[in-house]
Formats: C-alpha cells, sequence, structure tokens
C-alpha cells in the first residue's frame, strides 16, 4: 500500500507529438511522422533571418515555433529534443525569388516543400504617396473574382477577404458586419465544405463581384501594409501554407505594386 501525502507535484502525462504530417500536408514519407521540436523551429528561424533578413510573421518557422512551444507544453517533447531533421533529410532551404512584382518566398526540408508564399516587391510608401487614380482594395477584390470565377471559396479565401474588408474601412477597426462581404465569404466556404460536388459550390466570382460595392464599412487605395496582412491571413487557414494563384492575396499584393508606380 503505497503512502499519502508524497512531495512533489505529479508528472504531466506524456501526449502523442504533433507532427510534420499534421501539419504541412504537402509532407510525405518518413519526414511527415517526425514530431516537430524546439531546435527544428530554431534552425528554420535562422534560416529565414539569413535569407529575408528577418524572421517573417506566419511563417513557416513561425508556425514551427508556436507547434513546437506546444508539443513541449503538453510533454511530447522536451526544449532540447532533437530530430536531426535538417542533416537526415537534406537541410533547411529558404528561396526569395521576384517575378512580375511578387516575391515568392518557398521553405523546404530537402526536397519537400512546407510551404510558399508571397509578398508585394514594393518599397514601403505612405499613404499620400499613393495617387489618386489608386487602385482601390475593392477593386483588387473584383479582379480576383474576374480572374479566379471558378474557384470554389474554402476558409482560406474567406478569411483574405475578411481581412480585406477590415483593412479598406476608413475608420479602423477590426470588425466586419455578418452581413458585409466577408461574411458572405465565410458562409460560402461553410457551405462548399458540405457540398458533395463542385457544381454545388458557391465560387469565388459570384462572392467578389461588385465587391466595391459590398465594401460597407468604405474603400481606400490598397498599400503594402494591407496586402501583407491579407497574404497572412490566406496562408494562415490554407493547409499547404500557400497563397492560390491569382487569388485574393496575390491580387491585393499586385494591386499594391502598381499604387507605387
Amino acid at each position: 500500500m503505497s503512502g499519502g501525502g508524497g512531495g512533489g507535484e505529479p508528472k504531466r502525462q506524456k501526449t502523442e507529438a504533433v507532427k510534420y504530417g499534421d501539419i504541412f500536408k504537402n509532407v510525405h514519407g518518413e519526414l511527415a511522422y517526425k514530431p516537430i521540436v524546439p531546435r527544428d523551429a530554431a534552425t528554420m528561424q535562422a534560416a529565414e533571418k539569413m535569407v529575408l533578413g528577418q524572421a517573417q510573421k506566419g511563417s513557416i518557422a513561425d508556425v514551427m515555433q508556436s507547434v513546437a512551444a506546444m508539443n513541449e507544453l503538453t510533454g511530447a517533447v522536451s526544449h532540447d529534443d532533437t530530430t536531426d531533421v535538417s542533416r537526415e533529410h537534406g537541410g533547411v532551404t529558404i528561396t526569395d525569388t521576384t517575378a512580375g512584382g511578387i516575391r515568392v518566398i518557398t521553405e523546404s526540408i530537402g526536397d519537400q516543400v512546407l510551404g510558399q508564399y508571397t509578398k508585394p516587391a514594393v518599397e514601403l510608401v505612405e499613404p499620400t504617396a499613393v495617387g489618386a487614380d489608386a487602385i482601390t482594395i475593392g477593386e483588387a477584390l473584383e479582379a480576383a473574382g474576374r480572374s479566379s470565377w471558378d474557384k470554389p471559396v474554402e476558409k482560406s479565401d474567406a478569411a483574405a477577404i475578411k481581412a480585406a474588408e477590415i483593412r479598406s474601412a476608413s475608420k479602423g477597426t477590426n470588425e466586419i458586419s455578418p452581413d458585409g462581404i466577408g461574411g458572405a465569404a465565410q458562409a460560402a466556404a461553410d457551405r462548399n465544405e458540405r457540398a458533395v460536388c463542385d457544381e454545388d459550390k458557391i465560387k469565388l466570382g459570384e462572392i467578389l463581384e461588385n465587391a466595391s460595392c459590398k465594401l460597407d464599412m468604405g474603400d481606400k487605395a490598397a498599400t503594402r501594409e494591407d496586402a501583407e496582412v491579407v497574404i497572412a491571413a490566406e496562408i494562415r487557414n490554407d493547409p499547404t501554407m500557400a497563397t492560390h494563384h491569382c487569388g485574393v492575396a496575390e491580387t491585393v499584393a499586385a494591386a499594391a505594386r502598381l499604387n507605387t508606380k
């Protein structure tokens, strides 16, 4: 019979670690079953700082750090655990290329891409430097709708549209109306998840048609800061941690670039 009143706190029960394959849907093979540990995240963050000049908010390293911290908190891994991911799987690689005024940043381990995202390749400008004929956020949303008319609305699209709606407001706010374009996009994404056939899904073009008129809180010229917020929202809600080609984020980024010329 064990004695009662023993000192010390009971040990936290060790839970199963979140693995690469749980977070990064493109990952396969042995890497998919490796747990994400703090040292892996630190390696990716160091690579980001080396290639991009600083760690990027909402980036792969940022996601890895959050997951690694959760794994450590639940007792699934320890702070000093290492999986030798960078050595066993070909090393951490970050590429930063520019095409058509858009920076494309790809973060990989070996030949497996963890994620890809875009940023506008524009210099930061003051709002007063944006011309009177600048492209507005609403116009950029309309352009995205025309470019990706038949694309079924997904959660990442809805998140990007909601972020764009907030950024377009003439007065600073973090709230959107459930009856606005962001609310409509979210309702479409929720419905599409339940739809069996693509034919039954609501398309991006339907939501973004005449978007300028649907921005109840106002509209304004698209800037680099707006583009970065919209890009981050789309990436965070995409299972592959990437933006959609000619989607909401890339179109707002393109508008921001054109507005600085």
